[in-house]
């Protein structure tokens, strides 16, 4: 028969585990899809910008009001670190205290704003433009807002070239430092060799190299780091190397809170005690 503190040790370790998982799915649920106010939502929370590439903030408003006629009055403000990245009010671009940081680098949609289309286009994307943003948008019928995090990474396709029997992957700029594998056409991992060079910025030059490889095999290649991942096919045929490459971005990591993890090792710590 189980004694009095087996039964309270096993019965913690159930308690605490439901309340594990009820923590994971409500920050699921808090994270997922579309966020915002009723008004003012994003269908992407945590987009991903490709380093000096452009991104969109993505950023919609309803655009009728109750009776279905289109609102007026439409002003649209998005902030950053408690400054003006873009402003529109009163059909004009309203810029005078717009942060140096972003100047000749955001804007809007113009002709789609009457469709509600309030996102941002941010322009030649650098690494201190990542953080929260928040839209604003007043009209005739209402306001709301909605934030959206910016992630910033830096990511290129590979370029393919053969050698000596070997297959060589080569991209041009990577961050954060990414990993690689290399697999078969059964998906068996057969190399994860990575070779690596940064610039003053800190971006990385990466090279991989497969070591041997079969002329019409088909290979995958998969680059990734937290962010973001390349996902590559290729084949070497007589008439040269054909690769197609797709990207797949990260959504945001889910990170339990620090007195849950605590809790987690209460049970151990119970039973040390009571044992």
């Amino acid at each position: 028969m189980a004694s009095v503190g087996q039964i309270i040790f096993y019965s913690m370790i159930v308690i605490i585990f439901i309340l594990a998982g009820l923590i994971i799915l409500l920050l699921a649920i808090g994270l997922s899809g579309s966020s915002g106010s009723g008004l003012v939502q994003s269908s992407v929370q945590y987009p991903v910008g490709n380093l000096y590439n452009s991104v969109v903030l993505n950023c919609k408003f309803v655009a009728v009001d109750s009776k279905g006629n289109a609102v007026s009055n439409i002003a649209i403000t998005w902030a950053y670190q408690g400054g003006i990245v873009f402003k529109y009010a009163s059909k004009v671009n309203q810029l005078q205290n717009q942060l140096p940081q972003f100047k000749s680098r955001a804007s809007l949609f113009p002709n789609d704003i009457i469709n509600g289309n309030a996102s941002l286009m941010l322009n030649n994307v650098q690494l201190n433009d990542q953080g929260a943003y928040q839209c604003t948008v007043s009209t005739s019928a209402g306001s709301g807002d909605v934030t959206v995090n910016l992630r910033v990474a830096a990511y290129s396709a590979p370029v393919f070239k053969t050698s000596n029997a070997m297959l060589i992957a080569t991209a041009q700029t990577w961050y954060p430092l990414p990993t690689v594998q290399w697999t078969n056409f059964n998906g068996t991992v057969i190399s994860t060799s990575l070779n690596s060079s940064a610039n003053s910025a800190g971006i990385y030059k990466i090279t991989t190299v497969l070591p041997s490889y079969k002329q019409d095999d088909n290979y995958g290649l998969t680059i990734q780091n937290n962010l973001v991942v390349s996902v590559c096919t290729v084949i070497v045929t007589d008439s040269g190397i054909t690769a197609n490459n797709n990207y797949q971005f990260n959504g945001a990591i889910l990170l339990l809170p620090y007195w849950s993890l605590t809790c987690l090792h209460f049970p151990i710590l119970l039973h040390w005690i009571l044992s």
